[in-house]
């Protein structure tokens, strides 16, 4: 067995990577939970999208200077380890790998099976629906593990086609808006009141939109002259993706009343494509919507597989002989990728229980879409404070002021959550803290066999 992966990715690769994760189902998903959550009020839902990007886009700058200064396996967890310590890293490592990427991952699969429902019919909390999820989830893992370059190439094609609806959408639908009068009342009539709660809500929404970015950071081992492209990867794929989400909204709000979108739900989607683009233009653009979520659950897919190699690789986490094997034939941790969608298949199952249907877990039931995202802002927390203390030789420009900026957004995040979730966010933070004692248990058994 080979235990050392290779550089195999480029620049292009890398932005698509980052664009091709971020882009895909939030825009999609997440635009009428923002309209419901400021009341139809196309402003606040614009200032809602512009708060998440420029906390995501401070974020990613702060942390390609920290890809400048720090190149080793796995994104974050490198990064928390070089900022705050071995120990906390761990931690960062535990939680990404057996909450935040299968979280994210299986709701991917099922928005990516929910669109597909919307195409054909069928119910989207329905059997025929988790079963096209389940396949997707598969189908995913299958990529990453028999093929990373392949991948790595879907990746790039995704991305190139994801593009297509959102920027036909801005393009046609604020045209189309602009001379039906369509956008100017969409902008001057509000479905009901909005209030500051519902603008945080809409920010945690958008959070998840925007999520994913940190995620490219992952392949800096496997990216050829990592401390120069990643850097422009990070900022040219934030920045692209926050100007078209921003495109595609008042692109929409050109098409159907924003009434309509609300209430119709999934439908609603693809009724403001059909309208602008017939009845089969709309169709065939929403294909490319559920391309694009497929490139996203492809791009998620490829953190969470190596999600446990990353602690393995350290020697830390579960079985670490095990788990840092890397496959001779394909440079894939396979092993990683396996316990990575074992880990999906349990939280596709809580996101069913959870939010689909009555409610299976009673006081436990928490959006497993937005709270995971949320708590990777909190743990940026140290990192940029730290990274802020220990890196004297940078201006204050990247020392200071951008951290500081990052710091805030984060801040920001984990308040607006608060004001979103309400009790939610207790029950997920005892999840949290299990998992956190969990991981607490198996380095401490891990120390105590290694004297």
């Amino acid at each position: 067995m080979e235990s050392k992966l290779e550089k195999k990715y480029g620049l292009f690769t890398a932005i698509a990577m980052v664009v091709g994760i971020v882009i895909g189902s939030g825009v999609f998903f997440k635009a009428e939970k923002i309209l419901t959550a400021t009341g139809g009020n196309l402003k606040q839902g614009i200032l809602a999208w512009i708060v998440g990007g420029i906390i995501m886009i401070s974020c990613a700058y702060t942390f390609s200077v920290m890809a400048t200064k720090y190149q080793y396996i796995n994104g974050i967890v490198d990064y928390a380890e070089a900022t705050v310590g071995k120990k906390y890293a761990y931690y960062v490592g535990s939680f990404m790998a057996i909450i935040y990427y299968p979280t994210i991952t299986s709701v991917l699969a099922w928005v990516s099976a929910r669109y597909t429902c919307v195409i054909f019919g069928f119910s989207i909390t329905g059997g025929e629906c988790m079963t096209i999820a389940c396949l997707y989830l598969v189908s995913s893992f299958t990529i990453n593990a028999l093929s990373p370059v392949l991948a790595g190439k879907f990746q790039v094609s995704t991305t190139v086609i994801k593009l297509i609806p959102l920027f036909l959408m801005a393009i046609v639908g604020t045209f189309t808006g602009l001379r039906n009068g369509m956008t100017a009342y969409n902008f001057t009539h509000t479905v009901s009141a909005s209030t500051a709660n519902g603008l945080f809500t809409a920010v945690v929404a958008a959070s998840f939109a925007y999520e994913g970015w940190i995620i490219a950071t992952c392949i800096n081992a496997e990216l050829r002259n990592a401390k120069r492209n990643l850097p422009l990867a990070l900022i040219s794929g934030t920045l692209i993706t926050m100007t078209a989400y921003i495109l595609y909204y008042i692109g929409l709000a050109g098409t159907v009343k924003n009434e309509i979108i609300m209430a119709g739900g999934e439908a609603g989607a693809k009724l403001a494509f059909q309208t602008v683009f017939t009845s089969i233009g709309g169709n065939l653009l929403f294909v490319f919507v559920i391309i694009s979520c497929l490139g996203t659950l492809n791009g998620l897919m490829l953190g969470c597989t190596r999600g446990i190699y990353s602690l393995a690789a350290r020697g830390l986490g579960p079985k670490p002989k095990v788990f840092s094997q890397v496959d001779s034939m394909t440079n894939m941790p396979v092993n990683s990728a396996i316990l990575g969608l074992f880990l999906c298949g349990i939280w596709l199952f809580y996101f069913y229980g959870a939010n689909l249907t009555a409610s299976w877990f009673g006081f436990f039931t928490f959006d497993s879409s937005e709270l995971p995202i949320v708590t990777v802002y909190a743990l940026y927390v140290p990192i940029f404070i730290m990274f802020m203390v220990k890196s004297k030789g940078l201006n204050f420009f990247n020392r200071i002021l951008m951290p500081c900026l990052s710091l805030a957004g984060c801040l920001f995040m984990i308040i607006a959550a608060w004001f979103a979730h309400g009790m939610a966010v207790v029950a997920f933070l005892i999840v949290f803290f299990v998992v956190m004692v969990f991981s607490a248990l198996i380095s401490h058994r891990s120390e105590t066999v290694n004297k």
